[in-house]
């Protein structure tokens, strides 16, 4: 019995590593281009995010800072409406008194409600802008 096989293998075996690599090298090439291809539309993908993630904080900040100067606005409408009333109080004391009502008194009132209306638009067109 010999002790090893007629054919040589080794020769054999080298022809079969060779054609693995050839084709092989073939594949791997194959799946690097797609994988480079996938992590390039993954960035694009991701920058993308970003950006809208930015737009969507920029937008929200303005909203908040337009909700904020409404705020503002709605609170000098009621100083307005405030001083009017006193205003109003203060000319119904002089009725009550049977005294005449000074001239100013009823002019501020007159000019706080004007003002009033004015300020409102405004706190309406900021609480528009925030929305």
């Amino acid at each position: 019995m010999p002790e090893g096989p007629e054919i040589e293998t080794e020769r054999l075996h080298e022809a079969i590593q060779e054609e693995m690599e050839k084709e092989g090298g073939g594949f791997l090439k194959r799946i690097a281009l797609s994988t480079a291809i996938l992590a390039a539309f993954a960035a694009i993908a991701a920058l993308k995010a970003g950006a809208t993630v930015n737009e969507s904080l920029l937008l929200k900040t303005e909203s908040t800072r337009l909700q904020a100067q409404a705020s503002d606005q709605w609170a000098y409408y009621q100083a307005k409406g405030l001083k009017a009333a006193v205003q109003e109080a203060t000319a119904a004391s002089w009725e009550a008194a049977g005294k005449p009502v000074p001239g100013r008194l009823r002019e501020q009132s007159k000019r706080y409600a004007e003002e009033q209306a004015e300020i409102k638009k405004a706190a309406e067109e900021k609480e528009r802008g925030a929305r």
